[in-house]
């Protein structure tokens, strides 16, 4: 039944709408992340907000979903993606509802908001590492990658549509309207998601043919008596995070490629705006106006990264957009005050950056869950997911202590800083392409059968690697 899933070149009515909830959920999960900087500038007046409030109330969501990834991960492989997907939505959807009642004193409010955004990154730590191995195990082997990647390709669209709202919405509804416009549109997501079953391949391990093919049935829009049934599949054991250490190669390989991106695009995304006032000489109001600019880069290289994937593979892929984020960093730290065509050499280097940087997140992502077997996918990527977003915090962390900062959530920025700067987040964009090209294993157009094949026959220790890697036609 799983080969004729992973024969069809097309997608029917059901795996699209499959495609476009996962989405939109993650497009759901970052709009809210970028919601909090507009309800700090709304309440930082009144409540006289410290560096270290400031700090707790920004950096909770993170720390949040770093544990949020290795938790919903592994219960995703032991309980089911289906339920945990519910449970981290319903998760994330009280959390957010929970902002509309924060209350109007510091000393109550600012506890109050490192709880609830803390809860919110928890339960989107959850949703990003589960979401994305239930889309892989719906889709055929030959548009995998390109369609998780592209579902990856709504986070810059939740910073775009959290910008819009900030401009056309709240003047009108004020921030706790906003927030009760975020906690309906969670709503709608976790009601709509309960029509999708559970995975077939996770069905599998249970043992539960027909409950799989039934699965298998409503992806492909025919009734399930046409599929073939298989023989008899014993129950796989349950997941146990201790097994992650069985699997090496997967682990180093998820881990740091996760970890090396997101250091160095969250370390610059946070000292882009700054850069752009104290490079090009612009007013900071018109910052935001250059950020749409980027961001519509990073969008555009979701898309062409998530095509090239299936091109010329996740590995390669992966490389070439950590190695050339690495270059155009060391290219803009070098511009300086250049003009290229009467346009600053600076922002078209920062422009292409964001492009293989912010773009990379479409092969990283996915690439996270594939490298894992069947019964660890949701553990193995929850818990790399979760390892990278520590990134989050030595991003700024570094940053601040090669410019000699105190400030480790918005470090000062001067030109002189700029080149040393760079090469902190390059070698972390570099350590990420590194780790693509010496451990990675291609996983462009096998099916998860197959990898998993390879995976476990890799984790038996069986001297020759070589050897697996030839039987499962990987390399």
């Amino acid at each position: 039944m799983l080969k004729e899933l992973d024969s069809k070149t097309r997608l029917t009515g059901n795996q699209r709408r499959l495609v476009s909830v996962a989405t939109f959920a993650v497009c759901l999960e970052f709009l809210d992340y970028f919601l909090i900087a507009f309800i700090l500038a709304f309440v930082s007046v009144d409540w006289e907000l410290t560096f270290g409030m400031s700090a707790a109330i920004l950096l909770s969501s993170g720390v949040g979903a770093i544990a949020g990834g290795f938790l919903w991960g592994y219960l995703a492989d032991r309980i089911g993606r289906r339920k945990v997907f519910l449970m981290t939505v319903g998760t994330f959807t009280l959390g957010t509802g929970a902002l509309i009642f924060t209350p109007e004193s510091a000393a109550i409010g600012v506890p109050f908001l490192v709880i609830c955004r803390f809860i919110i990154g928890f339960g989107a730590g959850g949703l990003y590492s589960v979401d994305l191995p239930l889309v892989q195990e719906y889709m055929p082997a030959s548009k995998r990658g390109q369609i998780t990647g592209l579902v990856t390709a709504a986070v810059p669209l939740g910073f775009l549509a959290g910008s819009l709202l900030v401009w056309l919405v709240a003047p009108i509804t004020g921030w706790r309207g906003l927030m009760v416009l975020c906690f309906l549109l969670a709503a709608g997501v976790y009601i709509v998601r309960l029509w999708i079953p559970e995975s077939p391949r996770w069905l599998l391990l249970q043992g539960d043919r027909e409950a799989a093919r039934r699965s298998v049935a409503w992806a492909l829009e025919v009734a399930p008596e046409s599929l073939p049934l298989g023989g008899e599949v014993e129950r796989a054991p349950r997941a146990k995070l201790s097994e992650l250490l069985r699997y090496p190669r997967s682990l180093w390989l998820s881990w740091l490629t996760e970890l090396g991106t997101q250091t160095g695009y969250y370390g610059l995304t946070l000292w882009t705006p700054t850069l752009l006032v104290i490079v090009m000489g612009i007013e900071p109001s018109k910052a935001g106006l250059y950020m749409v600019v980027v961001t519509f880069a990073a969008f555009v290289g979701r898309i062409v990264l998530s095509w090239l994937s299936e091109r010329i593979g996740r590995r390669i892929g992966g490389a070439i957009a950590g190695g050339a984020a690495a270059a155009f960093l060391i290219i803009a730290g070098l511009s300086g005050d250049l003009l290229l065509g009467g346009i600053s050499a600076f922002f078209l280097a920062i422009i292409v950056t964001y492009f293989f940087g912010e773009g990379g997140f479409a092969i990283v992502g996915p690439y996270s869950a594939e490298v894992w077997p069947s019964r660890l996918r949701t553990t193995g990527m929850g818990s790399a997911y979760g390892f990278g977003g520590i990134g989050k915090v030595i991003g700024p962390l570094g940053l601040a202590i090669v410019l000699g900062s105190s400030n480790l959530v918005k470090p000062e920025a001067s030109a002189e800083g700029l080149l040393p700067a760079f090469i902190y987040f390059a070698a972390w964009y570099l350590l990420s392409a590194a780790t693509f090209l010496f451990l990675g294993i291609e996983t462009r157009g096998k099916s998860l059968e197959e990898l998993d094949a390879h995976l476990e026959t890799q984790s038996g220790g069986t001297k020759p690697l070589a050897r697996s890697r030839q039987a499962a036609g990987l390399r």
